[in-house]
């Protein structure tokens, strides 16, 4: 979230992928971060170990809300 923030700051759009257990996290960061409700997309845990199909399967899944964010901001 934090990367996201200061490339956002800099003009750069970004769109944040994280997962379930750190949705409050993003939250409070986006908000110390000075972006207040900064969207991201957030996805089932965990990804790292996930096989190299389903983790293509869970880009797939991201993809249509990380075009959401991106467009929004263009």
């Amino acid at each position: 979230m934090h990367d996201g923030i200061e490339l956002e700051k800099r003009g750069v759009p970004t769109a944040v992928i994280g997962t379930d257990p750190f949705v409050s996290s993003a939250v409070a960061m986006s908000k110390l971060g000075g972006i207040p409700n900064y969207p991201f997309v957030a996805l089932p845990h965990p990804l790292g170990s996930l096989s190299p199909e389903t983790l293509r399967e869970r880009a797939i899944q991201a993809a249509p809300e990380v075009l959401r964010i991106l467009l929004a901001k263009g």
